[in-house]
């Protein structure tokens, strides 16, 4: 059984609602803040600080890109955002107007791909700026999180589809209906070995799907716990939240599965993901970024 210690470090007002976060090439945890249109940098052992947008863009997923800076989705102003970790940022409008942009994730081929939420596509953008917007072959499917595959793709979930999607360089999309009816997928992660992991927020599952489109299903101990967020460490164990149980949980490549009670109730965790010092770290809505370790 693994055991935990998670610490909590308060980022932002607890109305700015810390939502996704990443590890950026400066040594340091980016996240968004949702409500309080901002961008916020913590390096482990220092003051957090943050970056102003639009306050009502909703910046929601962040990504190291390719070129060394971070990128990010403005999900109410469709636009997708770039900051230099030095802090200058550019922003990108894209040409469908009320897409929705969610996930975000870069790419094999050096650019950046997006999910469109409310326009059923998936998007590209190069690191300048052209954008490319590919249609799913489903509607109103709500394409929601994007990671790059082990296979030279791109997979994400299609929160009302119920579905797994892989798109290809060239486009091609193919789409793996999942076995549970309206497991509505959310969090998607690669892990080491050519699978991907994913969260099933209404079935209170984690699944499995292998690049030939086997799925394998792991329902949780509480089914209720509306899991989020997926991220799959260094050692191959796959971490996730549960937004509505108020708990991260661990699955071993053994088949071992824990959960954790976060220290604060109803603290509304998001967004999980390997920090620069080795830890977990997740975004907490209520204004803190928590710190899991082994």
């Amino acid at each position: 059984m693994t055991q935990v210690s998670i610490e909590e470090r308060t980022v932002a007002d607890p109305t700015a609602g810390p939502y996704a976060l990443t590890t950026g090439p400066d040594g340091a945890l980016w996240f968004t803040l949702v409500h309080g249109g901002r961008l916020g940098r913590l390096v482990p052992d220092g003051e957090p600080t943050s970056h102003r947008l639009d306050p009502d863009c909703g910046p929601t997923v962040i990504t190291p890109g390719p070129d060394g800076a971070l990128w990010f989705t403005e999900y109410r102003a469709d636009r997708i955002g770039r900051i230099a970790t030095d802090g200058v940022i550019d922003e990108f409008a894209l040409p469908t107007p009320d897409c929705g942009p969610f996930g975000i994730a870069a790419g094999p081929d050096g650019a950046l791909w997006f999910t469109e939420t409310a326009a059923d596509r998936i998007g590209r953008i190069t690191v300048d700026g052209r954008v490319t917007e590919f249609p799913l072959p489903v509607t109103g499917a709500f394409p929601s999180a994007i990671t790059a595959g082990g296979d030279g793709g791109m997979w994400f979930t299609l929160n009302q589809a119920n579905a797994i999607g892989r798109i290809g360089m060239d486009g091609a999309v193919v789409l793996h209906p999942l076995p549970t009816e309206e497991a509505a997928p959310v969090g998607i992660a690669a892990s080491h070995h050519g699978a991907l992991w994913f969260t099933e927020i209404a079935a209170g599952q984690i699944g499995r799907i292998t690049p030939d489109g086997r799925i394998t299903e792991f329902p949780l101990p509480d089914r209720t716990a509306r899991p989020h967020a997926v991220t799959v460490d260094d050692d191959g164990t796959v971490w996730f939240t549960e937004w509505g149980g108020n708990r991260v949980g661990a699955l071993t490549p053994d088949g071992s599965l824990t959960v954790h009670d976060l220290p604060t109730p109803r603290s509304e965790p998001h967004g999980i993901a390997v920090g620069p010092d080795g830890a977990l770290w997740t975004a907490l809505e209520t204004g803190a970024l928590a710190r899991i370790t082994t």
